[in-house]
């Protein structure tokens, strides 16, 4: 299992943007007033988190969920953006997205769930987590906004995530970290879904997920995709030990991979909090598009 502990040592983390406001409001005209540009996603965000470790959140008497809640600290209130890992893997491998997000003035929650699935009762198990936080957001933090709710998931996550967007939880939309799928029932689980998605995968010319074509094949409308080039399936966690070391003679080509996995994640994410839809995102990746580290970019 790879854990983002392991190599965080080796990953300094990114200067903070000189971006200055005092709080996700302010930054959130700050922002839509201006072009739109995921590179400055790639920078820490102008707040301090507050971290708060190995949560235990209770859904029922015999279910709780354990998870690492990264707080924007200028926030009042602010959207909350649920990571769930893949196949093998933990809430350890998402952390630093998490709390990449937090710095942009959304609160980060990477969450654990059985890491050798089976993936669509995982997204049962997270629709629950979502009812109850969207229910009583004092259950995690009294400082969640309850109507923005953001999920994203790595890998075989994403095949949870969808089950939870299909059945219609209330969440404003998802964010599919290089998705895998699997299960009989997956394709009508996104043919129901409603909400915005953008998908963000690696290189399939390198490495090709499992079924990745389903999830915009199947989507009916507000989706959009994007391929990042050069890049593997673990490069959609940060940072990770196992792709450090399978990139070991050039350990800055893979913290640049997945620097770019986050920003694209903060731009969607924010996009989707900011204003529901997908646009600000979307525009925000035309240079990398016209660049060529974003390619096979489609949407509808």
């Amino acid at each position: 299992m790879a854990h983002s502990i392991g190599c965080a040592r080796r990953f300094p983390e990114p200067e903070a943007t000189p971006i200055k406001v005092a709080d996700p409001a302010e930054l959130q005209r700050y922002l839509l007033s201006r072009t739109p540009d995921v590179a400055q996603f790639r920078l820490r965000g102008p707040f301090a988190v507050i971290e708060r470790r190995d949560l235990e959140i209770p859904l029922s008497p015999d279910l709780s969920v354990e998870a690492d809640l990264y707080l924007c600290a200028a926030a009042r209130k602010a959207p909350l953006v649920i990571v769930l890992h893949g196949l093998g893997n933990s809430k350890d491998d998402h952390a630093f997205q998490a709390k990449h997000l937090a710095s942009w003035g959304m609160h980060g929650m990477a969450v654990d769930l059985p890491n050798r699935g089976p993936w669509i009762a995982n997204g049962r198990i997270l629709a629950r987590l979502v009812d109850a936080v969207h229910r009583t957001p004092q259950l995690v933090d009294s400082r969640i906004d309850a109507d923005k709710i953001i999920l994203v998931g790595h890998s075989f996550g994403a095949t949870a995530v969808a089950a939870v967007l299909g059945e219609g939880a209330p969440a404003l939309g998802g964010v599919l970290l290089d998705p895998a799928g699997i299960g009989r029932q997956l394709p009508q689980l996104l043919k129901r879904i409603t909400v915005p998605v953008m998908v963000i995968g690696a290189d399939e010319d390198i490495w090709p997920t499992r079924n990745r074509g389903q999830f915009y094949r199947f989507i009916p409308g507000a989706v959009g995709e994007i391929s990042i080039r050069d890049t593997v399936h673990a490069d959609a966690q940060y940072p990770n030990e196992r792709t450090l070391r399978a990139f070991e003679d050039n350990a800055d080509d893979t913290e640049e991979a997945q620097i770019t996995f986050v920003s694209a994640l903060t731009a969607s994410a924010f996009a989707l909090a900011a204003t529901g839809s997908l646009d600000y995102a979307w525009n925000s990746f035309e240079d990398g598009i016209n660049n060529g580290v974003f390619f096979n970019a489609r949407r509808k």
